[in-house]
């Protein structure tokens, strides 16, 4: 009995082998596919195709007797990861580096944070490559960026769970940086140990101010615990290892289990199952985007102390009917009281209309700075 399951562990071995190699030569067709849309300027996106392919895996994963809304989901999977791609590429051969296959990105963090792997997903398809570097915080990165340490940082700036993060607004409110792009990452936190211990054994939880924000209905349960703020979730992990404490833990992802050779005591800590991560990629340069790309734009605009001031800019947007996708009010440096406010909507500062738009907004408002017009993220940001 125990060779027989060997045999058809040995045979799930290889079939996973195979749809990985199948999977890689899609990838480079993809590629071929997207030097011709470049060359040709095809649009990246084809709707009609795309329901044609999804009809057509339907029909063969029920002739091939497997369950057709999984094959559905996944080839939607594979489809947005093939715009993505497509996306990146022609981004970049838009803004070229003198053609550079090696980027440094700073984030906050050590080895092994979400920052980290954030980086990390959104470069490394599009680099031979890619040098992450940590530092201790969310300026330090943002200075390497503008002192030309690094090419990019990566700053988290909203989840889904614990809301706004306050330091990247404050430093894209400095107006040095300009956003690039945007990467969307789930965050599954684990607690993490260094052996396999029952929670009862457990009186010290470390990990980052966020990640224990994220978890609260977790660690209300644990009774006998004390939980401490860490700079960073990796770093916390780096420490229950080196302290080699068995009453020790640490709120951290797998890859960073993986990274410091933790054991996974508890999976899915997050109040939200649904609990991503949104980051900001900036840059010392603003990045140009063709129209035919789906286009987010990121706004920082003040208005007047007058009543019905706010609602007046509002009224610009959707007079132009203009997707406004976020709106985050932040306190005024300097001036107690009063605030500026952070926007994203949807559309490309190259397109007339929003162009014509935002003059029209920032003849409403008291300032209107543009932090950013980049491509939208394609797909969820599954990890």
């Amino acid at each position: 009995m125990a060779d027989k399951l060997d045999q058809i562990r040995k045979l799930l071995d290889e079939t996973d082998k195979e749809i990985i190699d199948a999977l890689a030569k899609r990838q480079q067709l993809v590629r071929e596919v997207s030097s011709f849309k470049i060359d040709e300027k095809k649009k990246i996106r084809d709707f009609q195709r795309e329901e044609k392919l999804l009809d057509k895996i339907t029909k063969l994963a029920r002739e091939a007797g497997l369950d057709r809304y999984f094959a559905e989901q996944l080839f939607k999977d594979i489809i947005d990861h093939s715009v993505r791609f497509q996306t990146h590429t022609l981004v970049d051969h838009q803004n070229v580096k003198n053609d550079a296959q090696h980027v440094r990105v700073a984030y906050q963090g050590t080895e092994g944070a979400y920052s980290d792997q954030a980086a990390a997903r959104h470069f490394e398809e599009r680099y031979t490559e890619v040098q992450t570097v940590g530092y201790d915080t969310f300026r330090q990165a943002a200075e390497a960026v503008e002192e030309g340490e690094v090419d990019y940082a990566i700053l988290p700036i909203e989840n889904t769970t614990a809301g706004s993060i306050s330091d990247t607004y404050d430093i894209l409110g400095d107006g040095k940086l300009h956003i690039v792009g945007e990467e969307a990452l789930r965050i599954i936190h684990c607690l993490l140990a260094i052996e396999e211990v029952p929670l009862d054994r457990i009186r010290r939880i470390l990990s980052h101010p966020q990640a224990i924000a994220q978890c609260s209905n977790f660690l209300a349960t644990q009774h006998r615990c004390k939980v401490e703020s860490y700079i960073d979730t990796a770093m916390s992990a780096k420490k229950v290892l080196e302290d080699g404490d068995l009453s020790q833990a640490a709120i951290a992802g797998a890859h960073a289990a993986d990274i410091y050779d933790l054991k996974i005591l508890k999976r899915d800590l997050a109040n939200q199952p649904e609990n991503f991560t949104r980051f900001v990629i900036v840059s010392t340069k603003p990045v140009e985007v063709d129209l035919q790309i789906p286009c987010k734009t990121s706004l920082l605009m003040v208005t007047s102390h007058d009543k019905g001031a706010l609602v007046s800019c509002l009224n610009v947007i959707d007079e132009h009917d203009i997707l406004m996708t976020k709106l985050e009010s932040r306190p005024k440096p300097n001036e107690p009281w009063k605030y500026q406010f952070y926007l994203d909507i949807e559309g490309n500062i190259a397109e007339p209309d929003t162009r014509l738009a935002l003059e029209e907004l920032e003849q409403k408002a008291s300032s209107l700075k543009i932090l950013g017009s980049y491509p939208a993220q394609v797909g969820n940001g599954e990890d």
